[in-house]
């Protein structure tokens, strides 16, 4: 028998807040073999992170501490270290170099003030001893591999000017650059649209078979583990609650949680055939009759009209830093949003889902274009008049830590949009966000925590419940869910849908996961470079797809099944070309062929 890698032994990590002692992991046990993918799957603040985070010694920066247990990993010269216990000259040694570690949010994992190039370098020149010029032809190398168009650019970029799918890869590219014994990765396709996603999870296949690396893979995602995984562990509560190879966990599990988790995964075609959306039956409800799970309905009454918007930002250079480019984020892109409806936008990392989004609510300006909300024009208001129409408009953004305050408590930055809007004051302003966490599915004992004290998929939870405070009318959700693990983004959805019969609430819903987009819309909007390709009814895109760049899609979606894995060799995908043109480029006008009612295709070149 291999001596095991890594080597978890009866761990216990326990965390110091303000109200006493917090059990984040106890008496966990499992170890890791070279060349195997062991997945840790369970739901958010389950202790999957705290594990990995326990294992690169990080887990001190959180407030934690090992209470009791080791983490022993295997050196080069096949010496054990406790990594629970080890000094911090050693970790220094290991980390980046022996472990590599692709963290959950990647806005925080990069340093905001350092180009990509010289957070990509600097473990080449520590760890390798490369020279500033072979680290930088190394580093364009490995952003060609995680698939970044025009890399030698990118390098001289910050990570602010990268598109949340861009950064994630940036940080797989990070720690895939000294070639690790072992890969940590904390939820690397969370951010990542499926036809991404299958290169990045080939990826790491190949580099697994080529050179024997171990990979530690942290996810919800259920059909990333069947694509993935050797060994699946299933974590709840702290508490490891079965571990076990992964044909065996999928087709007999034994735990009632492992049994919950797979039967909350949304999977491609659940919806065929069905015209509206319906919420899903979670665990526990298969029994309750009485229950309805009702379809929700919508109104033809249009309720957001957009039309030409096109969104361009300025590529800078030269001495004098003039404008010499520009980066066609989003162009000439019509869609009309009814009330009570969902239209999802889908599509590659960095296509222009986000700034769509972002340019309906001016938190970009648009270069041109129309967008009323119920007959108001939006684009032509002042700071002032803007600020009330926002009260009907809001927004969930994919990087949750990223949009929360890390110096105000979740009780009052839920709370802050109901100071600035409403009369609510006092005792009726806590019972108010006391009900927000309870629609959310978060104890009230969170409300005087901080975001870094909360995993991702708690934060996102906070972002959506500060969105509903204001009963608004249009919610943008970007990547709402995409940072929840699959029991929780299903109590999520059906919250959503839930308000949306209640309320009559519109969503844009921005997404790169196609089996939850197929679940939540009425209406499905593809979009590829800036434009979008194809654009109808969510049954008639979803199962008579016209165009290409929809059909590859499709194709690309995991499947929550180990016997069905796609093997490195069928990933495939067209070089995506720059959305970067010179100034005074005129790109061709977006010409549509309705092919069936509502249902319509992009019959002029879009590059694609």
């Amino acid at each position: 028998m291999r001596k095991p890698l890594v080597q978890f032994d009866r761990l216990k990590v326990v965390f110091q807040t303000r109200n006493g002692p917090v059990t984040g992991v106890e008496d966990v046990s499992f170890s890791i073999h070279p060349g195997e993918t062991v997945c840790v799957v369970g739901e958010s603040g389950s202790g999957k992170s705290v594990s990995s985070l326990s294992l690169m010694g990080l887990v001190g920066y959180g407030g934690g501490k090992v209470a009791d247990g080791q983490v022993l990993f295997q050196r080069r010269d096949l010496n054990e270290i406790d990594m629970a216990n080890a000094e911090e000259e050693d970790m220094r040694l290991l980390r980046g170099n022996d472990i590599g570690m692709v963290f959950q949010e990647p806005m925080t994992a990069l340093n905001p003030v350092f180009t990509v190039g010289y957070q990509l370098a600097e473990g080449l020149r520590h760890h390798k001893g490369m020279s500033k010029r072979d680290a930088r032809e190394h580093a364009t190398q490995l952003l060609k591999q995680v698939r970044i168009p025009e890399p030698e650019r990118r390098l001289d970029q910050y990570p602010h000017e990268l598109s949340g799918g861009m950064r994630q890869r940036v940080v797989i590219a990070m720690a895939l650059a000294c070639e690790p014994r072992l890969l940590i990765a904390d939820e690397p396709t969370t951010a990542l649209d499926v036809t991404i996603q299958a290169e990045i999870l080939a990826l790491i296949n190949r580099l697994k078979r080529e050179t024997g690396t171990a990979v530690m893979f942290v996810t919800h995602d259920m059909s990333v583990v069947a694509q993935m995984a050797d060994r699946v562990v299933v974590m709840y509560r702290g508490h490891k609650v079965e571990e076990g190879p992964v044909e065996q966990i999928f087709a007999a599990p034994k735990h009632d949680y492992t049994k919950a988790l797979l039967a909350a995964v949304p999977k491609l075609g659940d919806m065929r055939g069905k015209l509206t959306p319906e919420p899903m039956r979670l665990m526990g409800q298969e029994e309750d009759h009485d229950r309805a799970i009702t379809p929700v309905e919508s109104t033809q009454e249009p309720l957001l009209c957009v039309r030409g918007l096109t969104t361009r930002f300025p590529v800078k250079g030269g001495l004098l830093r003039r404008t010499v480019a520009q980066v066609h984020a989003a162009e000439d892109v019509s869609f009309t949003l009814n009330k009570g409806r969902t239209l999802a936008l889908v599509g590659e990392s960095g296509c222009g889902k986000s700034t769509v989004g972002r340019s309906i609510l001016r938190l970009v300006e648009p270069t041109g274009g129309e967008v009323t909300l119920e007959g108001t024009d939006i684009l032509s208001l002042g700071p002032d008049a803007l600020r009330k129409a926002r009260m009907q408009m809001q927004m969930v953004f994919q990087d949750p830590f990223a949009s929360l305050n890390p110096q105000m408590t979740l009780m009052e930055q839920v709370a802050e949009p109901l100071r600035n809007f409403t009369s609510l004051r006092g005792r009726d302003l806590i019972d108010r966000v006391a009900h927000l966490f309870d629609r959310v599915e978060l104890p009230q004992s969170f409300l005087r925590r901080y975001p870094h004290e909360l995993s991702g998929g708690q934060r996102q939870r906070i972002a959506i419940a500060r969105a509903l405070a204001l009963n608004p009318k249009l919610i943008v959700a970007d990547e709402a869910v995409s940072a929840l693990d699959v029991s929780v983004q299903a109590q999520v959805l059906n919250l959503m849908m839930e308000l949306q019969a209640e309320l009559g609430l519109s969503y844009l819903f921005i997404s790169h996961d196609m089996a939850v987009v197929e679940r939540v819309a009425h209406d499905v909007g593809v979009m590829y470079l800036g434009r979008i390709v194809e654009i109808g009814p969510r049954q008639a895109v979803f199962e008579d797809p016209q165009h290409p760049y929809t059909k590859a899609l499709l194709k690309a979606v995991p499947i929550a099944d180990p016997a069905q894995r796609v093997l490195d060799r069928d990933v495939s995908f067209k070089p995506i070309p720059s959305p970067i043109h010179p100034l005074g480029h005129i790109p061709p006008p977006s010409i549509y062929e309705e092919v069936s009612p509502g249902h319509k295709v992009l019959v002029s070149d879009c590059g694609y």
